[in-house]
């Protein structure tokens, strides 16, 4: 079976701060960009590999989710409990220098997890988790 990831989707409740955050400090270029205001959907992708791309989407947009449902899920937003990404580059501490003197906050620098992996994390404007591993 022949199956890729095409497109995820990150919740993003300050459009301009999240495009900030891919675009300028991952380096990430827009691919798409549709909507106004805070009801904007914005794909993103690593530069020149078209073939995955975020989209950056308004939390709890779909007409379907309940009230009560949209609070938890901006409750969970603010706590950054409610998505994250894992991406890999084969330079983990320039990247982790280029995120951090961009402005990203930092959860965790550079380590050596115990699952073998090295490792770091941020969370983008929307409180959204992104880990950063070490590939050869």
């Amino acid at each position: 079976m022949d199956i890729t990831i095409h497109q995820t989707f990150l919740p993003a409740d300050d459009p301009e701060a999240s495009l900030a955050f891919y675009r300028d400090i991952l380096g990430f270029e827009v691919r798409n960009d549709v909507g106004g205001g805070a009801m904007r959907w914005i794909t993103v992708g690593p530069a020149g590999r078209s073939g995955t791309s975020v989209v950056l989407h308004p939390p709890a947009a779909d007409p379907g989710i309940t009230d009560d449902e949209r609070r938890t899920i901006l409750e969970m937003m603010a706590k950054g409990t409610y998505a994250s990404m894992i991406l890999a580059t084969s330079d983990l501490d320039g990247a982790f220098a280029r995120m951090k003197a961009g402005g990203a906050e930092v959860i965790q620098e550079p380590t050596e997890q115990p699952w073998g992996v090295r490792d770091c994390a941020f969370r983008d404007p929307a409180g959204n988790m992104i880990r950063l591993n070490q590939v050869s």
